[in-house]
């Protein structure tokens, strides 16, 4: 039987890491959405939209990988959780007073998004 703490853990890491897909997706609708705009410009949001995204990876690979390697129970593995979903939820803020402030529903989602899963981490690393 999988512990519950396993199924959190993962449930977060898959939740982290689909929404950065649906974020890594539309990029290229959302750098024509500010044209015009200089190529270094363009470079520089094409930078910044894409590292969300490998940020939402990073954080899911880790969350997976300390799950795998030393199992959900394990102190180590609690850290991660715990030091993830600070992360998640500093992100949620940082969008709570930036995108989701606009008009895209999408801005609107990511910080209720992100926390959910942080919630799921940190109740995962609840001993």
């Amino acid at each position: 039987m999988v512990a519950m703490e396993t199924v959190l853990a993962y449930s977060g890491a898959a939740l982290v890491a689909l929404w950065g897909v649906a974020h890594a997706i539309p990029t290229r609708q959302v750098l024509a959405g500010f044209k015009p705009i200089t190529p270094d410009n363009r470079r520089v949001l094409l930078q910044e939209w894409l590292a969300e995204a490998f940020t939402m990876w990073g954080i899911a690979g880790m969350i997976v990988t300390v799950t795998v390697v030393a199992g959900s129970r394990a102190d180590a593995s609690q850290w991660v959780y715990r030091a993830s979903a600070v992360l998640l939820l500093a992100l949620a803020g940082l969008t709570t007073f930036t995108g989701a402030r606009t008009r895209v529903i999408w801005f609107k989602i990511c910080p209720v998004l992100l926390s959910v899963s942080a919630v799921l981490l940190v109740t995962a690393s609840m001993p």
